[in-house]
């Protein structure tokens, strides 16, 4: 599948917006962000100024991110998912605003809510190349 450099854009910018919600960033959310950063081919420069400098980052609004296709946008939520509860620590503010990234994107209320319960039944988040979603679209 084409993925836009606008959607490889959206990807990334969605991961920080949600690793940033709960005002904390774990080594584990660093390290699923920089994994798919150089899938998506961004250089490291790049990205890791972004992680460097996120919390504080005022200029990183925080709207609902807009993907070209759906598959991409289903893609971006399991993936963002999963970087919520890869660190044991969630809050409502980080799935509440992917809940309404993925209606803005057209997803239903009930593939969101079976993928949330999917991902938050699982006791261990992995970090597995193949793991990611992101992953079976490129």
């Amino acid at each position: 599948m084409e993925v836009t450099i606008q959607d490889k854009s959206n990807y990334l910018k969605g991961l920080l917006i949600t690793a940033k919600k709960d005002n904390q960033l774990t080594e584990t959310e660093k390290k699923i962000i920089r994994g798919v950063a150089v899938k998506l081919g961004f250089a490291t420069d790049f990205y890791e100024d972004s992680l460097k400098t996120l919390l504080a980052n005022k200029y990183l609004l925080d709207d609902p991110i807009k993907f070209s296709n759906i598959k991409i946008a289903e893609s971006f939520v399991q993936d963002a998912l999963k970087l919520i509860f890869a660190d044991k620590m969630f809050s409502d503010v980080e799935i509440n605003w992917l809940r309404i990234t993925a209606q803005a994107n057209s997803i239903s209320d009930e593939w969101f809510e079976e993928k949330l319960k999917k991902v938050k039944g699982t006791s261990h988040i992995t970090l597995n190349a193949n793991d990611f979603a992101l992953y079976s679209i490129i």
